[in-house]
């Protein structure tokens, strides 16, 4: 058993070792294989060990010793139970069919850059698989480090772009202001308890005091800002659609933001015993899922759109967290995976029909030309808009319930929320596939459905967005909560949300809410498409612009660090420093060139020097009573 969980992980990294190293001898075809095959290989085991884990208790698989000082030893070990092995499911899962969908998208690439992507995707999946097996703390944060590596390698994918590269920059930095929050509570953690291990953690944890725990708690969570993209670290994510749109379907669905999740969701025990950091959790969500929505609704960008939708619903799954329902947050993160990645995926096919363009407003009537496309997005719109019954409808309404039952105030904030998820979504729908065409008579006539290998992902993933959610559909409708009783092992009682919360009042209640709007933004279909605006003013510009938060960004931090760092570059580097070891050589270079003339060659030179070698020789080391004595001596 030990050995099968270890080929998880194994797999993708010999995928990357073998695309990586011999990318310029391999063939597109035989890069594409070896990309998806060591994804799939990783799915079977994966679904193996989901198969294993059901309804047994958890393990954890020891494989050698990583860190072992007198203090604290470090295992590098794997911890297989049911939160680790459902996001196994969905990292390979998802990850596989955006690895397929990827041979047909990137086809034009040359052959060595093409193994170079596919080796990218692999080290993808690997850290982000290795992040969700780590047992502890730190090898947690060596698969956290390691998605942020390859979140920079492929949004500046494009590297010959300089604005692709300033993107992939600004995710790596933001990230790592959000990883030093992490790794604080990780030395935390270590110092108090003298382990990283989640087991001896979780047991040890009576021991912290309540300063402690709160401490550590809000460390973590500023670490999951940065990587699920939440207030104040969430500009990155809309910036990362730089790099090629399968990627962004991979960070947004199956790996990097949900990482964030993830963490607080396995860290459960120590967020219950801390009110201060889960109101926290809570706030900070709710805040920016109706930010983002805001944002996203006059979005031109169908890339961005989806960007500020992916941290939107972040900020739902926070918001679940915050509240004490953790399997309800980490069920939006399942459903989110079925409709992002098949939304994402989709915006690709209508890019790559588009010939690259992804402005909106030069869209329209796609349904015609791409109908394939055009359903399959259609059934991702109705998911996350709270559709009655599709996966979103069972998931965000768990959560809209669970705030209701915290407090009807962050309830009423969260449907506003919710609201603007089928504003902006379907806006976008409406836009790009119905109507009349706006494009160019040149795109319109090349308008073609995308090939099977991108068409096929996209109706599983619809699938899945459709029924996906039934796994949880509650007893008020006639099913049965198989989700949160295959993750009762392991979330605590003492946080884990019992089936009498879900009462038919309360889903009616959302779901009604959730339908009227979308009916409402059905009968905006004119508005929409015909008499749209391409030009904001007033809100909708100040919405357009993202409430200028990038601005405030450059003008209060980026900025003022820029001018600092020039200063530092031009007086501190090239004249202190610089100047001083600059200075040295220079005084070196002058004295030997003045040195080198006393090797003049005449002999009375050299007898003058001698000469007054040793008057300065008697004038510095003898006293007046030697030179007397020495005088007397000779005279």
């Amino acid at each position: 058993m030990n050995s099968i969980v270890s080929l998880v992980p194994l797999f993708p990294l010999l995928g990357f070792l073998i695309n990586g190293l011999f990318r310029k001898s391999l063939s597109k075809t035989a890069a594409g294989i070896i990309g998806s095959g060591a994804v799939l290989l990783s799915f079977i085991i994966s679904v193996y060990l989901f198969s294993d884990i059901k309804g047994n208790e958890g393990y954890i698989v020891n494989l050698f010793d990583f860190i072992n000082v007198a203090s604290f030893k470090i295992s590098f070990a794997f911890q297989v139970d049911q939160l680790s092995v459902l996001f196994l499911l969905i990292i390979t899962g998802i990850g596989f069919l955006i690895h397929v969908y990827s041979t047909a998208y990137m086809k034009e690439e040359v052959p060595a850059d093409f193994a170079r992507y596919f080796a990218y995707l692999n080290l993808f999946v690997f850290s982000m698989l290795l992040l969700v097996l780590g047992a502890n703390y730190v090898i947690m944060f060596i698969g956290w480090e390691g998605v942020g590596l390859c979140s920079y390698l492929l949004i500046g994918y494009w590297f010959s772009n300089t604005d692709y590269n300033y993107a992939a920059k600004k995710a790596f930095i933001m990230n790592r202001i959000g990883d030093l929050g992490f790794l604080l509570a990780i030395f935390w953690i270590l110092g108090k308890l003298g382990t990283a291990t989640y087991s001896e953690v979780f047991d040890l944890r009576n021991t912290l005091s309540e300063t402690d725990i709160t401490a550590i708690t809000l460390l973590l969570f500023v670490g999951a800002c940065g990587k699920s993209a939440q207030i104040p670290l969430y500009t990155w994510l809309p910036d990362a659609m730089a790099g090629p749109t399968p990627v962004s379907a991979l960070i947004h669905a199956a790996t990097m933001v949900t990482a964030g999740v993830y963490m607080i969701a396995r860290s459960n025990v120590l967020y219950a015993m801390s009110e201060v950091s889960s109101d926290v959790v809570a706030v900070v969500g709710l805040a920016t899922a109706i930010l983002a929505g805001t944002i996203a609704l006059y979005q031109n960008d169908i890339k961005k759109v989806l960007a500020y939708s992916t941290v939107s619903q972040l900020g739902f799954m926070f918001l679940a967290l915050g509240v004490g329902a953790y399997t309800t947050g980490v069920f939006h993160v399942m459903t989110h995976a079925f409709f992002k990645a098949l939304m994402f995926l989709g915006a690709g096919s209508v890019i790559h029909a588009m010939g690259g363009e992804q402005d909106i407003t030069k869209m329209g009537g796609l349904y015609k030309k791409l109908p394939k496309t055009t359903w399959t997005f259609v059934i991702g719109v109705l998911a996350i808009s709270g559709f009655p019954f599709t996966s979103g409808f069972i998931s965000k309404d768990e959560i809209l319930i669970s705030v209701f039952e915290k407090s009807q105030v962050l309830y009423w904030f969260a449907v506003f929320a919710a609201v603007l998820t089928a504003a902006y979504m379907f806006r976008l729908m409406w836009l790009v596939f119905f109507g009349g065409f706006r494009g160019t008579h040149e795109q319109e006539h090349h308008l073609h459905e995308s090939p099977a290998a991108m068409t096929i992902p996209l109706i599983i993933l619809a699938i899945l967005a459709l029924v996906g959610g039934f796994v949880q559909l509650p007893e008020a409708f006639g099913g049965k909560e198989y989700f949160n009783e295959f993750l009762s092992p392991v979330v605590p009682a003492m946080s884990h949300e019992g089936s009498s919360v879900a009462t038919t009042e309360y889903y009616m209640l959302t779901g009604t809410v959730i339908g009227l709007a979308v009916i409402y933004f059905l009968t905006r279909k004119k508005f929409a498409v015909s008499m749209f605006e391409g030009v904001y003013t007033g809100v909708k510009k100040f919405l357009a612009d993202k409430w200028y938060i990038d601005e405030l960004y450059d003008a209060f931090i980026v900025n003022p660090l820029n001018a600092f760092a020039g200063f530092l570059k031009s007086v501190v580097e090239r004249s202190g420093i610089d100047g001083l070891v600059n200075g040295v050589g220079r005084f070196v270079n002058y004295s030997s060139r003045q040195v080198r003339l006393l090797q003049s060659g005449q002999v009375g030179s050299y007898i003058l020097f001698m000469v007054l070698s040793i008057t300065v020789f008697f004038l510095v080391f003898w006293n007046q009573d030697n030179i007397a004595h020495f005088l007397t001596n000779i005279f």
